[in-house]
C-alpha cells in the first residue's frame, strides 16, 4: 500500500512536497527527484523535522516502528496512520510522547488511482494538516471524512477489506463456469471482465442504486432471475455478508486491545 500511495503522490503535479521514505527493502520503488530513500531510521540526519509522518506499515509492526520514531519531531508533528485496528490512543501510547494524530483507511484500488479512503483527524490537528492529508489520499482516489474514530473498524470491514470480497466473487464465478464445461482460461477471463465491467457501470451511474441496476438486468422468468433465485434463497447473501463484515470489524477491535 505504501508503494501505491507514493506512486500516486509523485504523479500529482499539484502536490508541492518532498518525501523521505524509510524502507528496509527498497525494491521497485518509484523514482522521483523529490524523493530520497533510506534503509533505516538511523539514516535520518539529526534534527530532521517532517511536517507529516505517514505510517504505512502493518498493525503488528507499528509498535517497533513507533519506538524508533519517538525522538522524531515534536508535539506539533503530525502522524498519519493507515494501520487497521490501531486507535489514535493506542498509537500515542506506542509513540510514547505527545503528537498530532490522523488515521486513514484506504484500499488496494489506490494502486491504480481508484481507491477510496476514509480519513479521521483528532480534534487538535490543524486544518492545514487535515487538508494535506486529504490531498495525499486524494491523489489515489476518493476521500471521505470520518468524524467518529470508533467507526473506523466498520469502514475497514466494508471498504478496506472489500476488494478481497470482489476478488473472491470473480474466483468462485470462474470456478462455477468451469464446472459447466467451459475452458478454465475462458472462465477466468469472462469472470474478471464481468466483475470489472459491472464495477465500471455502477461507478458511471452514481445516482442509480445497486439494487436498481440488478433489477435492470433481470428479466422476469429469465436466466438471471433463475440464478438470483438461488443466490437469494432463504435469507440470501445478506446474512453471510453481515457475519463477514462483523468478523472483520471485530478483528480490528482485537488489534487495538
Amino acid at each position: 500500500m505504501g508503494t501505491a500511495l507514493l506512486a500516486g503522490w509523485q504523479q500529482d503535479s499539484q502536490l508541492k512536497a518532498s518525501f523521505t521514505v524509510i524502507d528496509p527493502a527498497l525494491n521497485g520503488l518509484p523514482d522521483h527527484q523529490a524523493t530520497r530513500y533510506l534503509h533505516q531510521l538511523s539514516d535520518l540526519e539529526t534534527g530532521y523535522q517532517p511536517d507529516l509522518v505517514v505510517l504505512a506499515v502493518k498493525p503488528q509492526m507499528m509498535a517497533s516502528v513507533l519506538a524508533g520514531l519517538s525522538s522524531l519531531g515534536d508535539e506539533t508533528t503530525c502522524f498519519l496512520s493507515i494501520a487497521a485496528g490501531l486507535s489514535t490512543a493506542r498509537l500515542a501510547v506506542q509513540l510514547g510522547r505527545s503528537a498530532l494524530w490522523l488515521r486513514v483507511m484506504p484500499n488496494t484500488p489506490a494502486a491504480i488511482g481508484q481507491g477510496i479512503s476514509a480519513l479521521y483527524a483528532a480534534p487538535d490537528v490543524p486544518p492545514e494538516m487535515i487538508n494535506l492529508s486529504r490531498q495525499l489520499m486524494g491523489a489515489v482516489g476518493e476521500v471521505v471524512d470520518l468524524a467518529d474514530e470508533t467507526l473506523m473498524d466498520a469502514v475497514t470491514a466494508l471498504s478496506g477489506s472489500g476488494p478481497a470480497y470482489v476478488f473472491l466473487l470473480a474466483e468462485v464465478m470462474a470456478a462455477a463456469g468451469e464446472k459447466l464445461g467451459l475452458p478454465a482460461d475462458l472462465c477466468v477471463h469472462l469472470a474478471r471482465q464481468t466483475v470489472s465491467g459491472a464495477g465500471a457501470l455502477i461507478a458511471a451511474e452514481p445516482a442509480t442504486e445497486a439494487g436498481q441496476l440488478r433489477r435492470n438486468v433481470t428479466s422476469e422468468g429469465g436466466t438471471t432471475a433463475a440464478a438470483l433465485a438461488v443466490l437469494q434463497a432463504d435469507d440470501g447473501l445478506q446474512p453471510v455478508f453481515d457475519r463477514a463484515l462483523q468478523a472483520a470489524r471485530d478483528r480490528g477491535r482485537e488489534l487495538d486491545s
